[in-house]
């Protein structure tokens, strides 16, 4: 029977539900063991759910990908600089903001250290907010992993909201918008059928992906209100540079 979930008093069980499943198939991570509320797991099946989102149109046409440092993407990461696309992700908790890796200034030979968490800080390059909207990248495509999501997009992650604030952030900056495809790569057991409520902020994605399906969500409404000070975890914006150069700079206005 499908419930209708209401807020943080029942997302707990839901994840709880989701990773008893998901520890089945899950790939311990090497700091976090099974640990789920600290990482999002890699999982059986992973590469195959990551061919099929390489063959939707919307990864074929970009010149930049946004991909997040999940576990369960870094064969995506090595793959989209093997195919010549740039790949933007942040560092872990985007404690040390986001990097930029450009396929065009990696050696080949170093196209899956790159795709690593560590690699990445040593083959790629920092760069701020401003440099994301100077360089004129143009991000077609946003990728997660998540610890669970439904049949409609409605994604609950560890409970932080990572992905919603780096959307928020690029949203604000210009550089994504409507028109951006989001995905979430994930195992089927991962995939609810329960009616989630979105938040304001919450970034409903436009397909699910696992290793035996494709589904394409549609008409999927991207939340606008960018990033919501208020509701930041405490710590946040101490610990995260992007926030705190986003709560710095003066308002972006789009040029006519």
């Amino acid at each position: 029977m499908a419930l209708c979930v209401d807020r943080q008093g029942h997302k707990a069980s839901i994840r709880n539900k989701v990773w008893k499943e998901l520890r089945k198939v899950a790939y311990p991570d090497s700091r976090f063991h099974y640990d789920f509320s600290s990482f999002i797991a890699d999982f059986q099946g992973s590469q195959e759910a990551n061919d099929r989102l390489m063959a939707l149109p919307s990864f074929k046409s970009c010149s930049t990908v946004f991909i997040t440092p999940d576990n369960g993407l870094e064969y995506l990461r090595e793959k989209t600089l093997e195919a010549g696309i740039k790949v933007l992700m942040t560092t872990y908790g985007i404690r040390r903001g986001f990097w930029l890796l450009d396929p065009a200034n990696i050696d080949p030979s170093l196209h899956k250290y790159a795709s690593t968490l560590d690699g990445m800080e040593k083959v790629g390059k920092p760069v701020s907010l401003e440099e994301i909207v100077t360089m004129g990248l143009s991000i077609g495509l946003m990728v997660t992993g998540t610890g669970a999501i439904n049949e409609k997009g409605v994604r609950f992650g560890k409970g932080h909201g990572f992905f919603d604030l780096e959307w928020g952030m690029l949203f604000t900056k210009g550089v994504v918008g409507p028109d951006t495809v989001t995905v979430a790569l994930v195992h089927d057991c991962q995939v609810l059928t329960e009616e989630l409520i979105p938040d304001e902020f919450d970034t409903v994605c436009d397909f699910v992906i696992t290793p035996t399906r494709v589904m394409e969500v549609g008409a999927v409404k991207k939340p606008t209100c960018g990033i919501i000070w208020e509701r930041l975890e405490t710590g946040m914006l101490e610990d995260i540079p992007p926030l705190q150069e986003l709560k710095e700079a003066p308002p972006f206005t789009k040029a006519q």
